[in-house]
């Protein structure tokens, strides 16, 4: 059953490669949606897949970024099924 997890970072998460990091782990891992940076300093990612492939892409990021990530507001949701692959949006 997929899910879907949308996700704000906050810290110093802009201009040090998270954005192509998430969508290189999300396609790792077989994970749909889009990550972007938002004009107020934070990183949005929205992501679909099981809820495993998800709890890893968020484990990954936490674990690749703790430094720099000093929050994360996570919701989960239904998934919808709209996403095909995953991309860095601008």
């Amino acid at each position: 059953m997929k899910h879907q997890v949308h996700v704000y970072y906050s810290g110093r998460v802009q201009g040090i490669g998270f954005r192509y990091s998430s969508e290189r782990i999300a396609i790792e891992l077989g994970v749909c949606g889009w990550v972007k940076n938002l004009a107020d300093g934070r990183v949005e990612v929205l992501a679909e897949a099981n809820q495993e492939a998800l709890e890893a892409l968020l484990l990954q990021l936490d674990q690749t970024f703790s430094r720099y990530i000093q929050g994360a507001d996570v919701n989960w949701l239904p998934a919808t099924g709209e996403f095909k692959d995953f991309e860095v949006k601008f």
